[in-house]
């Protein structure tokens, strides 16, 4: 990341903050500065959980989410699934070869535009290689969901340039609350939700958002597989503070095993 003077950044972000407003909503993502969440404290190298290799790697750089890092962490955990963790500079560190050693790639949330920003062009396009052309799995969540789609904030584009915008919410703009999501073969489930995208026109559509529109999204980009959710099925009971959920907390935690587990394997969730 380039540093610049006070006055410079200030100027910067004004102008970044307009851009924004002006152009699209396509990558704001969950979790944008205004948010409950904290960010992520980097490790200082990857680690993973146990002496076995990874199947899984975790990214904690810049823009994510420390809170929703941990949410991860618990469901991988819960799994016994081993991981490892990836700040931005041990990302720009791995080739092609060494990201395809580990078969899923885990991107959570927090503010899609500062983890685009916070790699460089060929960081992302050697995470792009690794799925379209080596079959690195990926799973994003809210923010990194963004960022899985095509965006000018240095997007892995896994979806052959479609980009998504913030769910609309119903016209309540942006914040966080219990959502109804639907599902085509099991009950509606209360999940958490923050600012997420709606998902549509990219794969096929695993859960819709109360108005019909694509909550997670699933399918093939390249010789990868690819899960992209606009919600929060691994929340913690602490994000529930002030919201009323009608779905366990047990039942949405069982649900984001669900989607860790697909993403790993490849396997097709039920879909519209």
């Amino acid at each position: 990341m380039h540093f610049f003077s006070s006055s410079i950044r200030i100027f910067i972000q004004c102008s970044v903050i307009t851009a924004i407003a002006f152009i699209t909503l396509m990558s704001s993502g969950c979790g944008s500065p205004s948010s409950s969440m904290t960010p992520a404290v980097n490790a200082t190298s990857v680690r993973p959980n146990t002496i076995t290799t990874p199947k899984v790697l975790l990214y904690t750089g810049t823009g994510t989410s420390a809170s929703d890092v941990s949410a991860v962490e618990s469901v991988l955990q819960t799994l016994s699934l081993s991981y490892a963790t990836a700040t931005a500079s041990q990302i720009e560190a791995m080739s092609v070869s060494k990201l395809t050693t580990y078969k899923l790639l885990i991107v959570p949330g927090g503010n899609s535009i500062n983890i685009g920003n916070g790699l460089t062009k060929t960081g992302t396009t050697n995470i792009h290689n690794a799925v379209v052309n080596n079959g690195l799995h990926y799973l994003g969540i809210c923010a990194g969901a963004f960022f899985g789609g095509y965006s000018v904030y240095n997007g892995l584009n896994l979806t052959s340039g479609v980009w998504f915008n913030t769910w609309a919410n119903g016209g309540k703009g942006t914040g966080k609350e219990a959502v109804e999501i639907s599902y085509p073969s099991q009950p509606k489930l209360d999940h958490y939700w923050e600012d997420g995208p709606n998902l549509g026109g990219w794969g096929q559509i695993v859960a819709k958002y109360p108005d019909g529109t694509s909550a997670i999204v699933e399918g093939k980009s390249g010789s990868g597989w690819v899960i992209l959710s606009g919600i929060h099925a691994e929340a913690p009971a602490s994000w529930r503070y002030g919201m009323t959920f009608t779905t366990p907390l047990s039942t949405d935690l069982a649900y984001a095993r669900t989607l860790v587990t697909a993403a790993l394997n490849g396997t097709t969730l039920s879909h519209y």
